[in-house]
């Protein structure tokens, strides 16, 4: 048995979180795994794992060697990417993340119209609402839905978003309607926790200038249809992806407010780390996203 192979194993299974969630993940039995792993240490002299009856923790020495096993995979991994980028062979494994805002939104379609055009590719999608880092934590690429500030990344955007404030008929008839942010912090609001700023909600005053203003409200939830759902019930104020709110906004469900006080500048952005080589199948997965929301966006404009 090669070096590489128990190495692969390793990096399942800190990945997997476990022996058992790597084997379902592989298709390969966990006495397998575990036998790999076991030679991979007697190989090095070390332990790489600490093991109980019902969880393992990474040594020291297993998190450094896992930080640079994983470079050398993916370089093994690039290398024999780019020999079949030269016969046009798009295949392997994307890991990639995205918010969990992105996936239940209906751009989210995207991914799933990728994976029916490029049968060949495996897409391991993490839905996680924080921004990983893409290099140490082994990720091709991210979706972000953010104002996209300096970065080391290359970003490419795929399309604007807007955050909007949005609230019932029956909710604003009555409380009223808000004529300053300031207002809301005496108002009933839906609080979306996977946003950054969560009980302190950010407006652009009259004079360009930053504010921000408390809020609290009957409901805290970490997901938007959900804080959809408390918005058209009537429970409160709240932000609302201008992806998800539309459809209820366009029926008059829903109402937006403040519209001048809404922060812009904002966007859905596909980002990856700066490589001399893109592998094919992330640049196809690139260009296939690019072109799908900007026919998403003109069908639905």
């Amino acid at each position: 048995m090669d070096t590489l192979t128990r190495m692969r194993a390793f990096i399942s299974v800190v990945e997997a979180e476990g022996f058992s969630a790597a084997a379902r993940r592989l298709g390969r039995s966990k006495a397998l795994l575990s036998k790999y792993v076991r030679e991979l240490e007697d190989e090095l002299g070390a332990l790489l794992l600490n093991r109980t009856t019902r969880k393992f923790s990474l040594t020291e020495t297993g998190y450094i060697y896992y930080r640079r096993a994983t470079e050398i995979v993916r370089d093994i991994d690039t290398l024999s990417e780019t020999v079949r980028d030269s016969a046009g062979d798009i295949r392997g494994r994307i890991k990639l993340s995205a918010p969990r805002t992105f996936a239940d939104a209906p751009i989210g379609r995207s991914l799933v119209a990728f994976a029916e055009m490029y049968p060949d590719i495996v897409l391991d999608i993490h839905l996680d609402d924080r921004f990983v880092d893409l290099v140490e934590e082994g990720f091709d690429l991210a979706i972000r839905i953010t104002k996209l500030g300096d970065s080391t990344l290359i970003a490419r955007r795929l399309g604007p978003f807007r955050l909007p404030l949005c609230a019932s008929p029956a909710l604003i008839e009555r409380y009223g309607r808000p004529q300053h942010p300031s207002e809301l912090q005496h108002l009933p609001c839906i609080i979306d926790t996977n946003g950054r700023n969560r009980h302190n909600w950010i407006f652009k005053d009259t004079d360009g200038s930053t504010i921000t203003i408390p809020v609290a409200g009957p409901i805290e939830v970490n997901s938007p249809l959900a804080v959809r759902e408390a918005a058209l019930a009537g429970l409160g104020f709240a932000f609302q992806p201008d992806f998800i709110a539309k459809p209820e906004i366009e029926a008059g469900r829903l109402v937006t407010l403040l519209d001048d006080y809404i922060m812009d500048g904002a966007g859905i952005f596909v980002v990856y780390s700066h490589r001399r080589y893109l592998p094919a199948k992330v640049r196809a997965l690139v260009d296939f996203l690019s072109q799908w929301t900007k026919q998403y966006q003109a069908s639905h404009s």
